[in-house]
C-alpha cells in the first residue's frame, strides 16, 4: 500500500546528486499549490448536490485513487459511477477494497447533506451488480430530500481525518474508553477492536508480513509504483494516487534518483533499505480495529464503507492516529496464506475480515491531495 513520504526517502538509497542553481533551489522548497484545495472549498456551493458533493470526494479510499465519477444531468439526483481506470486489478482483484471506497464516498455524502437539511435517498446498485468485478452500471443513485433529522455529530470531522502513514509513539497506550467510542459509531456493525500486548504483537509482525509480500511482488508493488505522484509539480497535475513531496524528494528527483527503475530494483541496497524502512510504521502500532460482514455482497462492501469512514472519525474525535493496514486482507495467490490466517483469527464463526486497521498516537500531517469536485462531474 501506500508509502509515507518520510520512508520513501530510504528507497534512495545513498549518493543524492547535487543540483545547482536558483532554478533548482526554487523546485526543491517546492509545494502543491492546488491539489489541497479542495479542502479548503468543501461547503462552498450552493447547489445542494454540489455541497453534498464537495464533501464526499474528501472520503478515504484505496490508493487515493478517487475512483468516483458523478453525473448530475437528471435534476435533483445523483449517480454515482466508479472511474474503470482507476480499479487496482492486481492488490484488489474483484474491486472488493475499491467498493469500500465507494461506501466511503456515499456516507460522507450523507452526512454532508443531513448537515444541510435533507436526507440522501439512496438506491446502491440500482441496476444490479457483478461479484467479480465492477462495470459501467451505477453504483448508486441519489436523491436529496427536506428533512428535519439533527445533523451527524462525525460529521464535526471530516476536514480534520486522516490516514496516518507515521510511527506512532509506543509510550502512549490506547484507552479502552476510545476503543468503545470507536464501536459505538457503528453500531450493529461486526466490529472488532484489541489493545491486548499479545494480540499487538502478534499483528504487528503479521501486518509487517503482509506488507513485505505486496512490496517483494512485483506485480503488486508495481501497481503502487504506477500511482506515485513524484514531487510537487506531478502531485498538482495529477492529485490522485500516491503523492510523494518535500525538499528531499524534490532533490532527489532532480538528481535521477526517483525513477521507476530505482524504486523496482529488489535486488538494490535502496530497496532493501526502502522497505526496512516501510515496514516499521507497522511495528509502532499501539491497537488494532477491524470490521467483518456475514457475506461479502456489494451491498456489504458498500455498507463497509460507510462503517469504515465513521470509525476513522470517531477516531479522528478521539486523537487518535489511524491507517489501514488491510494487505494482508488482499485476494490474490501470495497473500493467500496470511488472509487465510486473519480469517481464522478474526472471523471464526464465519464470514469475511473487510478492513483492518492500525491505531495509536502520531503526527498531525497534510491532508492528501484531491481532484476538485468539478473534475468529477461527468454530466450536467
Amino acid at each position: 500500500m501506500a508509502l509515507s513520504r518520510r520512508k520513501t526517502l530510504a528507497l534512495l538509497g545513498g549518493g543524492f546528486i547535487v543540483a545547482a542553481g536558483t532554478g533548482a533551489a526554487l523546485e526543491i522548497t517546492r509545494t502543491p499549490r492546488t491539489a489541497a484545495a479542495p479542502w479548503g472549498k468543501a461547503g462552498g456551493y450552493s447547489d445542494p448536490r454540489m455541497q453534498a458533493l464537495s464533501y464526499a470526494i474528501l472520503a478515504p479510499n484505496p490508493h487515493n485513487q478517487q475512483p468516483w465519477l458523478v453525473d448530475l444531468s437528471t435534476p435533483g439526483e445523483i449517480t454515482l459511477l466508479v472511474n474503470q481506470d482507476k480499479l487496482l486489478p492486481h492488490t484488489d482483484p474483484f474491486s472488493r477494497q475499491i467498493t469500500i471506497g465507494l461506501g466511503c464516498f456515499l456516507e460522507v455524502l450523507r452526512m454532508a447533506a443531513l448537515e444541510e437539511g435533507y436526507e440522501a435517498q439512496m438506491d446502491i446498485f440500482p441496476e444490479g451488480s457483478d461479484a467479480a468485478a465492477l462495470d459501467n452500471r451505477p453504483v448508486a443513485r441519489i436523491r436529496l430530500e427536506p428533512t428535519t433529522a439533527a445533523p451527524d455529530p462525525l460529521f464535526a470531522h471530516v476536514l480534520d481525518r486522516r490516514s496516518l502513514k507515521e510511527p506512532f509513539d509506543t509510550t502512549r497506550p490506547v484507552p479502552a474508553a476510545s476503543l468503545a467510542a470507536l464501536k459505538a459509531a457503528v453500531p450493529g456493525a461486526r466490529i472488532g477492536t484489541s489493545a491486548d500486548a499479545e494480540f499487538i504483537a502478534e499483528y504487528r509482525e503479521l501486518t509487517t508480513d503482509a506488507l513485505e509480500i505486496e512490496l517483494l511482488t512485483p506485480h503488486t508493488f508495481k501497481e503502487s509504483v504506477d500511482v506515485f505522484r513524484v514531487g510537487a509539480r506531478a502531485t498538482d497535475a495529477q492529485p490522485d494516487g500516491i503523492d510523494l513531496t518535500g525538499p528531499m524528494i524534490e532533490f532527489a528527483r532532480l538528481g535521477g534518483q526517483m525513477t521507476e527503475a530505482r524504486l523496482m530494483d529488489a535486488s538494490s541496497i535502496s530497496f532493501r533499505e526502502g522497505m526496512r524502512a516501510t515496514l516499521e510504521n507497522s511495528m509502532t502500532a499501539m491497537g488494532y480495529v477491524w470490521l467483518t460482514t456475514a457475506t461479502n455482497t456489494r451491498a456489504d462492501q458498500i455498507a463497509t464503507g460507510a462503517h469504515w469512514v465513521r470509525v476513522n472519525l470517531a477516531a479522528t474525535a478521539e486523537g487518535l492516529g489511524f491507517q489501514p493496514l488491510s494487505q494482508a486482507l488482499q485476494e490474490y495467490p501470495e497473500m493467500a496464506e496470511l488472509f487465510a490466517r486473519v480469517h481464522a483469527e478474526l472471523a471464526p464463526d464465519g464470514g469475511t475480515v473487510q478492513m483492518l486497521c492500525r491505531l495509536g498516537y502520531g503526527p498531525d500531517v497534510a491532508a492528501s491531495p484531491r481532484w476538485p469536485v468539478e473534475a468529477k462531474v461527468v454530466d450536467a
